[in-house]
């Protein structure tokens, strides 16, 4: 049984997201582990309108949206394990490990030819193999062109944190 088909217009409200999770029976990844399980009594209102409906945040939303990664920043600062490209298999599954980097414009076609087979997609990160701060010109490039196009999708990045305070200003606009 796969998750129900919704469009990302008709569940950006409180009420729609709402009663879609209180409605809908999810599927696929049935672990206790997945997101967070914290509902929207248990946390700011300001906040739970921010992660209500990004899967990596929420252990419902996961369940009905979809995220992505490319790998455009493959520059880092630090040496760390994190995305030690040592062991890439077709078992690996961190965000940092990589068979192909992709150029801004290479992330870009592939986006928009997932978003075209994936209704649900509503979150696109930069995870590797290397930092999105430190490699920030190709990460910034990669969010200038998809958000060109995909107007309604969220921009997240994984980051050591190290070259983050040179780019926050950018991250808000």
């Amino acid at each position: 049984m796969s998750a129900p088909m919704i469009s990302l217009e008709s569940a950006t409200s409180q009420t729609s997201l709402d009663q879609l999770l209180a409605t809908a029976k999810p599927s696929g990844c049935t672990s206790s582990s997945c997101g967070v399980s914290t509902k929207p009594a248990d946390v700011d209102q300001a906040i739970w309108a921010k992660i209500k409906n990004h899967p990596c945040y929420s252990e419902e939303a996961h369940h009905y949206f979809a995220r992505m990664h490319v790998a455009v920043a493959p520059a880092c600062n630090i040496q760390c394990n994190y995305c030690n490209r040592k062991y890439d298999c077709a078992n690996e599954s961190r965000p940092g490990v990589v068979s192909e980097k992709l150029t801004p414009d290479q992330a870009l076609r592939k986006v928009i030819a997932v978003a075209n087979e994936v209704p649900q997609l509503s979150v696109l990160g930069v995870a590797g193999p290397g930092d999105a701060c430190y490699d920030w010109k190709k990460t910034k490039e990669t969010f200038e062109r998809v958000a060109g196009e995909i107007h309604d999708i969220k921009l997240c990045i994984s980051t050591n944190g190290l070259a983050l305070p040179d780019h926050v200003a950018e991250l808000v606009d």
